[in-house]
């Protein structure tokens, strides 16, 4: 039997796949193994029978890594794991911008015990919600990682064109794929911009911000 404590809520769906010869919860004394999302553990001792840390994510900036390598415990990752979902939030961060959702959000919260006005404040005012339509426009994305590919495969409207850029040093993995060095060029040409990759100077050109 393996105890396995949960530093952050990891989902059942996930935790019963490990079977019935592991207990897992956030209250396991001497762990086995740890199941990490975004908690420090950099103040954290460890006790003798941990052997390994899994951060439910990518990033591991939360994780004593020298301590772990000196104490002989594995720290490994779940790259790409949550990769669909930030997809989606893309989407949904494109729509949201584009249309003007959340300002229309708040405009109607504003006409509140307008009674019969409630209409022609509407009628007036809808129009300044309009946005435009993403149809025809361009979308660029920064990084084919496990996130940029999703994006880039995105069943957009059929005018829809992608910019898809990869680091310099790597093989373009498309005919569309461009290197990073023309990346500049390429976001001014892009409607709007997906960045699904570090924004330090080891991926860019030059740090920017727009």
């Amino acid at each position: 039997m393996y105890n396995v404590l949960t530093l952050n809520k990891i989902a059942a769906v996930g935790t019963k796949r490990l079977g019935d010869n592991y207990t897992c919860g956030n209250d396991v004394q001497d762990p086995d193994a740890i199941l990490v999302r975004s908690a420090a553990m950099h103040d954290m001792e460890f006790g003798d029978n941990l052997l390994a840390i899994a951060r439910a994510g990518a990033g591991t900036n939360n994780i004593p890594k020298d301590k772990c390598t000196e104490q002989g415990i594995c720290v490994f990752n779940t790259p790409g794991a949550n990769a669909n979902a930030v997809k989606e939030l893309v989407l949904t961060g494109l729509l949201l911008a584009s249309r003007k959702v959340v300002e229309g959000i708040e405009w109607a919260k504003t006409l509140k015990g307008s009674g019969d006005e409630m209409g022609k404040k509407v009628e007036k005012g809808k129009s300044q919600f309009v946005g435009p339509e993403i149809t025809g426009k361009t979308l660029g994305v920064v990084g084919l990682g496990a996130i940029g590919i999703l994006v880039r495969m995105l069943p957009l409207p059929s005018a829809w064109m992608l910019s898809a850029l990869t680091p310099s040093s790597a093989k373009p993995t498309r005919q569309s794929s461009i290197p990073l060095s023309k990346s500049w060029a390429a976001m001014r040409r892009s409607w709007s911009t997906a960045i699904t990759s570090p924004f330090t100077c080891r991926c860019f050109p030059t740090p920017r911000i727009w």
